[in-house]
């Protein structure tokens, strides 16, 4: 088979830069082999040329100057790294009008301008790859594209923040609190020095965008997800939802009902321990899609770091190289947003069921006070755990779990409930989530 030669533009020598050069450079022979693209580093483009990295480039390949990259008709593929909405924009508009299919990594970027960037691509007959920008090493975005197109997806239920699954996992198996496992994280690697977008449940708001807009076929944005971050998890609550058969995670939901209306939301959620989501430990990552006709697939892997998400790139590269990419790319069609918005699922409407705890004063008349909340408001308890003895301030922990109820009815709930004069403090309320059957 005669090899097709290939000329790749990348700006961004950072961690996963340098894993894609490596790549490129280390494992071109076996990848011609099975592809039949001989894929050349022609130019790398980074502010810092100076740094050594894990790979050394050929002399003439690394640039400050990103023109080079621009005006060099013969680089085919131009991959972005260099993250932001800003600048990375620009960049990959520059990219595709001068004649460049693109590959990013950039989740932020895609979640809040994809409708404009890809609008930019068709006019120029280029196309945008991503596989990288949502969960790492685990090729989701191909297996929605191509492997499950035979699909009415009707869920997605992931977790896409490798951050977040390791400090929650860490107060689950090795009873840390939240500041321990937080510093854990940075010490190794899987937390920024500003955690932030992570914690606050924003990284993975992106991926989600991205991954249902393809799922559902419809044109979302952001402020279609309702988003809740962990930085409020205390330790005691895993230990409680652990003793009612739960494990706590913070996951992504898309769900699409039979009448096509959708609801987004990124919630810390308690599942059953004998879930494959609850078996997600440490910086892992995993997504579940529930499909029509193929049911339940789960996909598991790195969510992040060098080579995973350089494995990503690369094969967003070949996929391109091959064309593969440009023509799921232009036959790609979201509905438009205009006929989305009645679609979109406000938050209040959602049913869950939920793990309530309250600190409670031990006396007469704590069980009267808030079971008339909960009938107030049309509340149904399926469960109740009390441990004998007080706590600070003579009071005790209630753990509640509910039957299925609407968010709005909780919210009013909780806003009686931390009302009351046997209730300290503010109750804690999270949400329980109940994986669809996959039966036969």
């Amino acid at each position: 088979m005669a090899e097709k030669t290939v000329k790749i533009g990348l700006v961004g020598f950072g961690i996963v830069g340098s894993g894609v050069a490596k790549i490129i450079l280390e494992d071109n022979d076996e990848i011609a082999v099975r592809t039949g693209l001989r894929l050349e580093l022609a130019c790398v483009v980074d502010k810092d040329i100076t740094t050594a990295r894990v790979v050394s480039l050929p002399d003439g390949v690394l640039t400050d100057d990103v023109d080079q990259l621009l005006n060099d008709d013969s680089i085919d593929i131009a991959i972005e790294l260099v993250g932001g909405t800003t600048f990375a924009k620009d960049l990959q508009i520059k990219m595709l009008q001068s004649g460049k299919h693109v590959v990013t990594a950039n989740k932020a970027l895609l979640a809040k301008h994809s409708t404009e960037l890809c609008k930019i691509a068709a006019e120029n007959n280029k196309c945008i790859a991503f596989e990288a920008s949502c969960a790492g090493g685990i090729p989701i975005v191909s297996a929605i594209r191509t492997s499950l197109a035979g699909n009415n997806i009707e869920a997605i239920y992931g977790i896409v923040n490798g951050t977040c699954n390791y400090i929650l996992s860490n107060m689950t198996t090795k009873n840390e609190d939240f500041e321990t496992a937080l510093k854990q994280a940075q010490e190794k690697g899987y937390a920024e020095a500003d955690p932030t977008l992570d914690i606050n449940g924003g990284d993975s708001a992106h991926k989600l965008i991205i991954l249902s807009s393809l799922a559902f076929g419809y044109e979302l944005k952001l402020e279609d997800v309702y988003v809740e971050g962990i930085e409020g998890i205390a330790k005691a609550d895993i230990n409680y939802g652990g003793e009612m058969g739960y494990i706590l995670k913070l996951l992504a939901i898309g769900k699409k009902d039979s009448d096509g209306k959708v609801s987004l939301k990124v919630k810390p959620s308690f599942i059953a321990k004998d879930d494959p989501l609850a078996k997600v430990d440490g910086s892992f990552n995993a997504v579940s899609i529930f499909g029509s006709a193929v049911g339940q697939v789960t996909f598991y892997g790195r969510g992040a770091g060098m080579m995973p998400t350089a494995s990503a790139v690369v094969a967003d590269v070949i996929e391109v190289g091959l064309g593969n990419s440009e023509k799921s790319f232009r036959a790609t069609s979201l509905k438009p947003r205009e006929q989305v918005l009645p679609l979109i699922k406000k938050i209040g409407n959602t049913l869950s069921r939920f793990y309530i705890r309250m600190m409670v004063k031990d006396q007469p008349g704590g069980l009267a006070s808030y079971s008339r909340v909960l009938s107030k408001h049309d509340i149904s308890i399926s469960g109740v755990l009390q441990h004998e003895g007080s706590g600070p301030d003579n009071t005790v922990p209630i753990v509640i779990t509910t039957h299925l109820v609407r968010q709005q009815q909780i919210t009013a709930a909780m806003e009686d409930m931390k009302n009351l004069d046997v209730v300290s403090g503010k109750p804690v309320c999270i949400s329980i989530v109940d994986m669809p059957e996959d039966t036969d």
